[in-house]
């Protein structure tokens, strides 16, 4: 439930450059060296999720914008919601 940006390293050709993603987290799967995690984000009007090892060397940094309030592990009935359906209480720290 917490919106999160991600940074990512990107590989175009022989050039990297950091891409920056940012969404909710909508779910944590796997355990160990092996777990992922969901952000889900709405870009131009479509729902995009990209899905994250916890251990890469792909991902620079993750920074946390929002703390959200979820009474559920998994989010995914985000995916049919939209516009203020789709947003997540925050806890005030």
């Amino acid at each position: 439930g917490d919106t999160v940006r991600v940074h990512a390293k990107v590989v175009e050709g022989n050039r990297e450059r950091i891409q920056i993603f940012e969404g909710v987290v909508i779910a944590r799967k796997g355990a160990g060296i092996s777990e992922n995690y969901t952000v889900r984000k709405i870009s131009n009007g479509v729902g995009v999720e990209r899905i994250f090892p916890i251990h890469t060397p792909r991902v620079e940094k993750i920074e946390v914008v929002r703390y959200g309030k979820v009474r559920r592990a998994k989010l995914y009935y985000l995916r049919a919601l939209q516009g203020k359906a789709a947003r997540i209480k925050e806890i005030r720290r």
